[in-house]
């Protein structure tokens, strides 16, 4: 049957939950800049965790309008388009276990989960584009985020809400590498896997699903987490932001402790 443009229209609506996180994360953000309310620590929490999601949400969107303009009428249908995280494959790896990353360790892990039909899609460089949607989007946050601090741009607001947005950034700095490692499961081995023999993608495949899990394991390791921040502190820096505000604003944002 073929889909009505009213049919299509609402697949493309954006969700209520969208808007609402964006809205807790422009109140959350004039909360920080003024000093409204008791406690500054808590704006800054709510403003980077919002932050955080709307991120995903984007990053995930992109995977699905990349994917709808390579062949995958789908997506729509499935909610993919509406930015809302709650439409994801897995909700709870989706939203829950990223935020608990950064929660514990100030890392941006990689989210969401939409599924795409490749097999209505054909073309090795659709398929690579479709992938490498995320990551870049994460790219595009952290730029966005960083370069006006990097600038000065920012200078006459307040150093907690400079350090939150450095945090912020820091964050999509972090997920933007992780999710352009050549790991399956993740977005950088889903660019190369069409370029890769059809009997190593097969042998591959059952270990997507534990991917992360080893990279998260890997992380663990000193002498890999070292080189892992090292990068992670020379794009940062590439963008003209110190490492040591980004820091300023994880301390911050661990209001708890």
């Amino acid at each position: 049957m073929a889909v009505t443009d009213t049919q299509r229209r609402e697949e493309r609506r954006i969700s209520p939950v969208f808007w609402a996180l964006v809205a807790v994360l422009g109140t959350s953000a004039w909360a920080v800049i003024t000093d409204y309310g008791q406690s500054i620590r808590v704006g800054i929490f709510l403003f980077v965790v919002s932050g955080w999601v709307v991120s995903l949400c984007l990053h995930e969107y992109a995977h699905a309008r990349t994917a709808l303009h390579g062949g995958d009428i789908t997506v729509g249908a499935k909610g993919y388009l509406r930015l809302n995280p709650f439409t994801y494959s897995h909700a709870v790896l989706s939203i829950l276990l990223p935020v608990l990353f950064i929660l514990m360790g100030g890392i941006g892990l990689p989210g969401g989960a939409v599924f795409i039909e490749r097999g209505r899609i054909h073309g090795r460089w659709k398929h690579s584009l479709i992938s490498a949607a995320g990551p870049l989007v994460n790219l595009a946050c952290a730029i966005v985020l960083l370069v006006p601090l990097g600038l000065g741009l920012l200078d006459s607001v307040r150093i907690e809400f400079r350090a939150a947005v450095a945090f912020l950034g820091f964050l999509q700095v972090t997920a933007t590498i992780l999710n352009l490692l050549p790991v399956p499961g993740l977005d950088g081995y889903g660019i190369i896997e069409p370029w890769l023999s059809y009997n190593f993608r097969r042998q591959v495949e059952p270990f997507a699903q534990f991917g992360l899990l080893a990279v998260f394991g890997l992380l663990w390791i000193p002498e890999v987490n070292a080189v892992f921040f090292d990068g992670v502190y020379r794009l940062f820096s590439a963008l003209g932001v110190s490492p040591v505000l980004a820091s300023y604003g994880d301390s911050l944002f661990r209001f708890w402790k």
